[in-house]
């Protein structure tokens, strides 16, 4: 049986709606920001205000930062151990056999970093194209109040190896003829045109550009698959080469990553902790245009 594709319509969700083995959750987090000179680049603030003023009917809420990601680490959002994450995805009545749909509100990027997490756990989810955005525009049926959630189950990971690299990789990769590093921030950050957030200004040496920004329609859906492939081939990245993608913290990056699969590319990882460590390293060089 041929694995449905990852991307999900709101056509598509809305006639699924109510299967009892649908688990549905809304991923979003804010980024706000914090005084300058602080020590962090943002507060990471979980969307539970905003599922509670409207979510899609039977959602369920998932705490990126809260219960999703390493809270001991210096970044935020990092890949936690696999007990963890299946403790957190098992309260939440997620497993490999029920159909998982992923949204968030303003940005896909929340969706696809849960989608890339459950992935390296073995476990294939979908993604809602456009969102909370899309399906709100839509005029389809909103639910308020706080989530429900879902009955407990036994979320078993079967981890898969590869999809997350550390700084040490990434550093030894550089001028690596058979590597691409891909920044997903926007041009002005990738070329150190802007004060960046994170520390110093620009990127990885020799990293190419693939705004995550650039692959998103007005109305927050997914670029084409063929508008996607023209813009990672015009920047050399092909299905020969490895992958690297990094963002400033691991989420917009996912971006890239999503679609990137979609596109049948299998070489691919994630550098979770970003920028966010990266700029912040005065060991680890940096260039700037």
């Amino acid at each position: 049986m041929s694995q449905p594709t990852a991307l999900i319509t709101t056509t598509q969700l809305a006639s699924i709606l109510g299967d009892p083995n649908l688990r549905l959750y809304d991923c979003t987090t804010y980024n706000e920001p914090v005084p300058p000179g602080s020590d962090v680049p943002y507060r990471a603030v979980p969307g539970d205000k905003t599922f509670a003023a409207g979510h899609i009917p039977g959602a369920d809420f998932l705490d990126l930062q809260g219960e999703f990601s390493e809270t001991s680490a210096q970044q935020f959002f990092m890949m936690p151990g696999v007990a963890q994450l299946e403790a957190a995805f098992g309260r939440h009545g997620a497993d490999a056999s029920k159909t998982i749909v992923l949204y968030s509100i303003g940005t896909m990027m929340w969706s696809t970093r849960f989608w890339w997490m459950l992935r390296a756990l073995g476990v294939d989810a979908r993604v809602l194209d456009g969102g909370f955005d899309k399906w709100k525009e839509e005029g389809r049926p909103v639910e308020t109040g706080a989530p429900k959630g879902y009955p407990a189950t036994t979320f078993k990971a079967t981890p898969r190896a590869g999809f997350f690299v550390d700084k040490t990789t990434v550093k030894a990769r550089i001028g690596d003829p058979s590597t691409v590093t891909v920044n997903a921030l926007g041009p002005q950050f990738h070329k150190g045109l802007e004060p960046s957030r994170y520390g110093r200004p620009g990127r990885v040496p020799g990293s190419v550009n693939v705004s995550a920004a650039t692959l998103v329609n007005a109305d927050k859906t997914l670029t084409s698959l063929a508008d996607a492939e023209a813009k990672f081939t015009a920047q050399g990245v092909t299905r020969d080469k490895n992958v690297i993608l990094y963002c400033g913290g691991g989420i917009s990056a996912t971006i890239d990553l999503f679609l990137l699969t979609q596109l049948g590319y299998d070489k691919l990882t994630l550098y979770d902790a970003s920028m966010g460590e990266w700029a912040r390293d005065s060991e680890l060089p940096i260039e700037t245009d």
